[in-house]
């Protein structure tokens, strides 16, 4: 199958599939504040990502692209909305484009609808340093992000079965590319080990892209003529790999991705140490069954929402929200046990003043 039927299928397989995993986000709890001290009008939603600086932590993260007409007007569209709310877009894997020319248009989209604004090329960790190059160049690219999606390649029919020399790659790319690099996991979960095998060749910003959003082995599955269902369940909970990331690597940004859907997701995965986080599934479905003006409702009432938790708990600015106390439990809180992780440090913190 072609790179660009295959584009098609994933939309079509992500639209259908309902998700099945937890986010694990239900198991993080705020300490109630009685005496805020804060309005709603005062809170700031900004926040720095690595070298970037955003007006607001919600990415759109990276969906599609090189699917044709088809991906082109859902880009079109996405970029609409990002640059309505100054919002980051992160586009899809771009090889397809750069395999084949004439799929650039359905990327370059993305610029063209929002000129000013932030936008992150996205190409695979199997990428050279002229194809990540190419990448940023397609779209005028702000940073670049480097998917590994090791279990989707796996259980796709067609995938790549050769995963040496990643490492090497991505430091070749950080030494020659003056963008700032993401390295963005596909709905899996990051754990600290890699997040510091990242850290360890000059990577700053990592994506943990973890399991309880879009799930990429059930996709590929619906792909394949026999299910291979080893990695249906498989993966680091969102929760918990930004746990694992920051608490191993505080001075790198972190990226909470997967199963975002609601403002008070946010502010949790804010809490736990995130600067950002990245929402694709959602949108996507958003676009599809409501158009852009549901689009637009949805990324409005996520912005407001997300506002109205930092009022309640006091803290006027993105930064504060890593500082307040949480109550861990659940499965995040035996995960976290387990890996030598103390829930108690989160408990323990003080707001601020």
């Amino acid at each position: 199958m072609d790179r660009t039927s295959r584009k098609i299928e994933h939309i079509e397989h992500t639209l259908k599939l309902s998700c099945e995993e937890s986010h694990s986000f239900d198991d993080i709890k705020f300490v109630h504040q009685s005496l805020p001290n804060i309005d709603v009008d005062n809170v700031e939603i900004e926040t720095k990502v690595g070298e970037l600086f955003l007006s607001s932590p919600i990415f759109i993260n990276a969906m599609t692209g090189g699917g044709g007409e088809r991906t082109s007007d859902i880009n079109r569209e996405l970029a609409k909305v990002a640059r309505k709310y100054n919002m980051p877009m992160a586009v899809g894997s771009q090889m397809a484009a750069i395999k084949d020319s004439k799929e650039r248009a359905s990327f370059e989209v993305v610029r063209e609808e929002n000129p000013s604004g932030i936008v992150i090329s996205n190409i695979g960790s199997e990428t050279t340093v002229s194809q990540a190059i190419e990448a940023v160049e397609m779209v005028a690219a702000n940073a670049l992000q480097i998917h590994l999606n090791v279990v989707q390649e796996l259980v796709m029919p067609e995938g790549d079965r050769h995963f040496s020399g990643v490492l090497d790659r991505l430091r070749d790319i950080v030494e020659h590319l003056s963008v700032p690099i993401i390295v963005k996991e596909v709905g899996f979960g990051m754990s600290r080990e890699t997040a510091t095998k990242l850290a360890n060749i000059g990577i700053n910003i990592i994506d943990v892209g973890g399991s309880g959003g879009t799930n990429f082995a059930r996709i590929e599955n619906h792909r394949r003529a026999q299910s291979f269902e080893l990695f249906n369940d498989w993966g680091i909970p969102t929760a918990a790999s930004i746990c694992e990331v920051k608490t191993s690597q505080p001075f790198i940004s972190v990226i909470g991705t997967g199963g975002i859907k609601t403002g008070l997701d946010i502010a949790k995965a804010l809490s736990l140490g995130s600067s950002a986080v990245g929402v694709a599934g959602m949108f996507l479905k958003e676009l599809h069954q409501n158009g852009p003006e549901g689009l637009q409702f949805t990324v409005e009432q996520l912005h407001y929402e997300l506002k109205m938790v930092m009022a309640a708990l006091g803290i006027k600015k993105i930064d504060d929200l890593r500082k307040v106390p949480l109550i861990i439990s659940g499965e995040t809180f035996h995960w976290l046990k387990q890996r030598g992780i103390p829930t108690k440090n989160y408990a323990q913190r003080v707001y601020p003043h």
